[in-house]
């Protein structure tokens, strides 16, 4: 129901803000704690989309064959797990410190939020980025309990890398969100302008990691990290076309799985070093 192969989108970069903050590795004690929010976070909020959805997910040729739209869990099961797993979510924030328990809230607030973004408006993807990008500030906050501008940096870079490729995700279902007069960027844009689009997401997403890299001190080898992305995210523009979706999910996942363990592995790799 809440797809766990999908954690790699954002686990990966609540890591490295971890790192960063600890200019080296985290206490066991608080990775665990910030694997455990991001667990209760990322569950609850799936869920939570999955029953906002459910009567789209009925509709939609695509997601028909989910678990809820399906009948093979119930409804009353996905509220009990989306309220155990919030709850997960703040209890993990409180254990850390007082700044992420004061934020725990409004952050479930953001990521419930999204799953209704796409009744009004085709920002949507933006939004989803926003929510999901909020991982490495986070987990730096858990560390350090005090805002800087690296995390920030790299949790805009996340925002606009989710949002461009969940604009080419979104490329499957423009027929869909039209008759159903659901918002996306493709369904309000066509298919040309949202590869355009995306791409100029992917783009910013690209400087402002070499803006975390800059403000962070880090060296070659998340320099390199930085290059082999970007050409990762020049083929995934390569392989999507407008009149030629039968990649998009080679694009979606694979590729884009590639992104965040790369990132993960040379970021890390070069904050150990140092």
């Amino acid at each position: 129901m809440i797809k766990f192969e999908h954690t790699v989108f954002a686990l990966p970069f609540a890591l490295i803000g971890a790192l960063l903050a600890s200019e080296g590795v985290p206490t066991r004690w608080q990775l665990g704690w910030i694997v455990a929010a991001m667990v209760g976070a990322r569950s609850a909020a799936m869920t939570f989309n999955r029953l906002a959805d459910l009567h789209y997910d009925r509709l939609n040729p695509r997601t028909r064959e989910r678990a809820l739209a399906k009948g093979t869990l119930t409804v009353q099961f996905a509220v009990v797990f989306t309220i155990t797993t919030a709850a997960l979510f703040v209890w993990s924030a409180w254990k850390l410190n007082p700044l992420c328990f004061y934020f725990s809230v409004p952050t479930l607030g953001v990521l419930f939020f999204y799953s209704y973004t796409k009744r009004f408006t085709a920002l949507s993807h933006l939004v989803l980025g926003f929510a999901i990008g909020s991982a490495p500030l986070a987990a730096w906050l858990a560390i350090r309990g005090a805002f800087a501008w690296p995390p920030i940096m790299l949790s805009g870079a996340v925002m606009f890398w989710i949002a461009g490729f969940d604009i080419i995700y979104a490329l499957q279902d423009t027929e869909f969100d039209r008759k159903a007069k659901l918002f996306s960027i493709p369904a309000s844009f066509g298919a040309e302008r949202a590869l355009f689009l995306s791409a100029l997401f992917h783009v910013l997403a690209v400087l402002l990691l070499t803006a975390t890299v800059v403000l962070s001190g880090l060296g070659f080898v998340a320099w390199a990290g930085i290059v082999i992305v970007a050409g990762i995210l020049v083929w995934e523009h390569q392989i999507v076309k407008a009149n030629d979706l039968s990649r998009v999910n080679v694009a979606f996942f694979n590729l884009n799985g590639y992104v965040s363990i790369l990132l993960l592995l040379t970021f890390a790799t070069d904050i150990l070093i140092r």
